[in-house]
């Protein structure tokens, strides 16, 4: 016979249904970035200057809106597929993680950016977010210390490090310094979630 338990769910039970949640998440933003993206080609781009305007106050908005418009369909393409693809990998260790890297990584990235970009320009796109992503991937090992991070980590620079480097060179129309402070944005978040006490 069998001795049956009614209950709340296992731990590992609990676990998995966050990072489907989490995972759900990364989908659901995803999502929302194609639906804006069809409304601001059928009005003309006009939603565009929601983005971040550096050194104005109005441009603060933008930090919040501006992961989720895109310059074209080839600039949301190219931000999908590593948006996804990092945003799962981080949502794997549950819903909150991936909220709470994703909010870091906005507010580091939008602000710097913000700050230091050239007046009169406006930045938009989820490649900050992406390069935060990847960041945090990288960086989280140096904290965590755990070795499945330390291999996420390397597959992680093994695919995308060049891509990281490259978007780090000034080029007309790319924002360096949303990917740059999107990076560090990366890099703290690992720092406040995944730091361990050591003797």
């Amino acid at each position: 016979m069998t001795n049956v338990t009614w209950g709340a769910p296992s731990n590992r039970t609990g676990l998995g249904d966050e990072r489907v949640r989490g995972v759900g998440f990364v989908v659901v933003m995803a999502a929302v970035m194609w639906v804006i993206e069809v409304v601001n080609a059928t009005s003309g781009g006009d939603l565009d200057r929601y983005g971040i305007r550096p050194r104005h106050f109005a441009g603060l908005d933008g930090i919040a809106f501006a992961p989720f418009l895109h310059a074209s369909w080839h600039h949301l393409i190219g931000n999908t597929v590593p948006f996804v693809i990092l945003g799962a990998i981080i949502a794997l260790s549950g819903l909150a993680r991936i909220i709470a890297v994703t909010v870091i990584v906005a507010l580091v990235g939008g602000l710097g950016t913000w700050l230091i970009a050239p007046a009169n320009s406006i930045h938009i796109g989820a490649s900050g977010v992406v390069f935060g992503y990847a960041t945090y991937l990288i960086a989280r090992f140096w904290y965590s210390r755990e070795t499945i991070h330390i291999v996420g980590g390397i597959v992680v620079i093994a695919i995308w490090g060049a891509t990281l480097l490259g978007g780090l060179i000034p080029h007309d129309g790319i924002s360096w310094q949303g990917h740059l402070f999107g990076g560090v944005g990366g890099v703290v978040a690992a720092a406040v979630l995944d730091r361990r006490t050591r003797p």
